[in-house]
C-alpha cells in the first residue's frame, strides 16, 4: 500500500506566485471586490493548496445540487459538504456580465481572484435540511445559513495572498508538504486525527490504539472558525504540543494545524474531514463518537455509520471507528464499552460542561481524565478568562 492518491486523482494547486501574482494583484485594483466570511476565508486557502481537491474554486449549481441530493459531485465523485460563496441579491445584480472579481478579507486586502462562471440562487432551508438535518436556528450551521445571501458565486480561484496564521504559521503544513514528509519517512500507512476540543486521556488511548496498526500518525487539530463556546485554538494547540513532548514517539508522529472552518454538520462533515485528510496523504482516519456534532442533533455513532453508505474503496481512505472511551476505576485503565465489563458507576466520565465549570473554579482535573501538564494549560487559560 502507498499513500492515498488525492481525491479525484490530482492534487489541486491554485496558488499564484512570481510575476503572474504581481500582474493579478495589479489587475485586482480595477475589479469588483467581494468580501469573504470567515468560512470562505478559510475555504479559499484550503481549495488553493489542494486540501479540498478536486475543487478548484467555489461550487457551481450542478455540483451543489448533486452534493445536496446525492452526496456526490456531478461527476459522481463522493462529496458531502457544499463549498460555496454566498452573496446578497443586490451584489448578484451588480455582478451581471462580470467575468472576474477580487475576493477580500476583513482587512480590506485582496487575497484571491475568482473567475465568474455562474451566479445561481440556492435554497438555504433545503441545504439546512439535507446537510445539517435540521432547520433550528440554535444549530450554528443554520445560524450561518440564515445570515448568508440568497445567491452563490461560482468559479475557479487564484490565490494571491495566504491568510496570516500568526502563531499557527510554524505548525502549518500543506498537503504537498505532509505528503513529502510521509514519503521521506517511509510511511506507507498514516492515520489522521482531528479534534476541535482539548486533548484528554480518551484521545490518547484511541490515538495509541490506532498507531499500533499503521506507520505514522498525523495530529491535525482544526484551528479555523469555531463557536465562541469552544476552547480557543491557541489553547488547544498548546495542549497538543504538551502531548507531543510526553506521549508519542517523534519518529512516528507529525503535528500540523488544519486551518479549516467547522460546519458542525455531523455525519456529512465526518466524510468531508476524511476526504481532506486523504488529500494530505493519509490512508486512515479516526472517527470517534459524535464526530463534528453539536448539541443533540446527531446520534452518537451516526458519523461512523455514514462511512458505510459508500461502497468499499469509494472514499479512498479507511475509517478507524472507536466506541466511547473512558477511565474505568475497576479496570484501573482506559477502556471502552467494547472492552470493559463494569457498570457506569465505575467509569470516570466528565462532560464538556462539567470540565469547563471545574476549570473556571480553578479545580484540578483528575489525572485519569487528562495529563497534569494539559490540565495546567487549560486551568491557566480559563482562569485568565475569569479574571
Amino acid at each position: 500500500m502507498s499513500l492515498s492518491r488525492p481525491h479525484g486523482g490530482k492534487l489541486v494547486n491554485r496558488v499564484v506566485e512570481g510575476a503572474e501574482r504581481e500582474r493579478l494583484l495589479e489587475q485586482a485594483r480595477s475589479l469588483f471586490a467581494v468580501p469573504l466570511h470567515a468560512r470562505q476565508f478559510s475555504d479559499i486557502e484550503q481549495i488553493s493548496v489542494g486540501a479540498f481537491s478536486p475543487l478548484e474554486g467555489f461550487m457551481n449549481q450542478r455540483d451543489y445540487a448533486s452534493v445536496l441530493a446525492n452526496q456526490r459531485l456531478a461527476n459522481g465523485l463522493p462529496w458531502t459538504i457544499p463549498v460555496t460563496l454566498p452573496i446578497t441579491e443586490e451584489r448578484a445584480k451588480t455582478l451581471r456580465g462580470v467575468e472576474r472579481v477580487a475576493l477580500s478579507g476583513e482587512d480590506g486586502q485582496v487575497y484571491a481572484l475568482l473567475d465568474v462562471e455562474e451566479v445561481f440562487r440556492y435554497d438555504r432551508e433545503a441545504e439546512a435540511r439535507q446537510v445539517l438535518l435540521t432547520t433550528e436556528e440554535k444549530h450554528p450551521g443554520v445560524t450561518y445559513l440564515k445570515s448568508a445571501g440568497d445567491y452563490c458565486l461560482a468559479g475557479p480561484i487564484h490565490l494571491l495572498r495566504r491568510p496570516d496564521r500568526g502563531q499557527f504559521a510554524n505548525y502549518l503544513l500543506d498537503p504537498k508538504e505532509t505528503r513529502f514528509l510521509f514519503e521521506h519517512r517511509g510511511w506507507r500507512t498514516v492515520v489522521a486525527f482531528q479534534t476541535r476540543n482539548p486533548v484528554h486521556r480518551a484521545h490518547e488511548y484511541i490515538l495509541k490504539c490506532a498507531l499500533e496498526t499503521v506507520d505514522g500518525l498525523l495530529l491535525h487539530p482544526l484551528v479555523g472558525a469555531t463557536r465562541d463556546e469552544d476552547v480557543p485554538a491557541e489553547v488547544r494547540l498548546r495542549c497538543y504540543l504538551a502531548l507531543m513532548q510526553t506521549a508519542y514517539p517523534a519518529s512516528r508522529t507529525v503535528l500540523s494545524v488544519y486551518p479549516a472552518a467547522m460546519r458542525y454538520a455531523g455525519p456529512r462533515e465526518a466524510i468531508f474531514h476524511a476526504i481532506a485528510r486523504k488529500n494530505y496523504g493519509c490512508t486512515h482516519f479516526i472517527v470517534g463518537r459524535d464526530h463534528a456534532g453539536v448539541g443533540n442533533y446527531y446520534g452518537t455513532y451516526d458519523a461512523q455509520r455514514k462511512f458505510f453508505e459508500f461502497e468499499p474503496g469509494e472514499l479512498g481512505i479507511t475509517p478507524i471507528c472507536f466506541d466511547h472511551t473512558f477511565y474505568c476505576r475497576k479496570c484501573g485503565e482506559m477502556a471502552s464499552e467494547k472492552t470493559c465489563r463494569h457498570s457506569p458507576e465505575d467509569r470516570l466520565i466528565l462532560s464538556g460542561t462539567r470540565v469547563r465549570e471545574m476549570l473556571r473554579q480553578g479545580l484540578d482535573l483528575p489525572r485519569e481524565f487528562t495529563r497534569p501538564e494539559v490540565a495546567a494549560i487549560l486551568r491557566e487559560a480559563y482562569q485568565t478568562q475569569v479574571q
